[in-house]
């Protein structure tokens, strides 16, 4: 069995999944603005909602900080860029295959 922790590298702008100390996986991610950064630190997903509507996309992952999460995107353009208001945005086919691989419980380090 897999054991799964996500790194997000704010400084590329990259989400890493990985097993153990191994990447597996890495997907491209929005992050948010100077204004409303994504928090660094240790935190864990602590719920998991496919379909939530709105700006959320496809999936959502809540953070233990609350108010944080790991979701799709209904405006694509916007990965890769610092434009959320701290949350961490995925392209919507990434957020579905991430979210089908983790679960809650699962360790989010979010660092520069």
């Amino acid at each position: 069995m897999p054991n799964y922790r996500i790194i997000v590298d704010l400084s590329d702008r990259m989400l890493y999944l990985l097993d153990n100390n191994t990447v597996v996986r890495g997907f491209p991610v929005g992050i948010g603005t100077i204004l409303t950064q994504t928090p660094e630190g240790v935190y864990t997903i602590v719920n998991k909602a496919p379909n939530p509507g709105g700006p959320f996309g496809a999936y959502w992952m809540g953070l233990s900080r609350p108010h944080y999460g790991i979701h799709g995107t209904n405006d694509p353009t916007s990965i890769g860029k610092q434009v959320s208001h701290g949350c961490i945005r995925m392209h919507n086919q990434d957020v579905i295959q991430l979210a089908n691989l983790v679960s809650i419980g699962t360790s989010v380090t979010i660092r520069q």
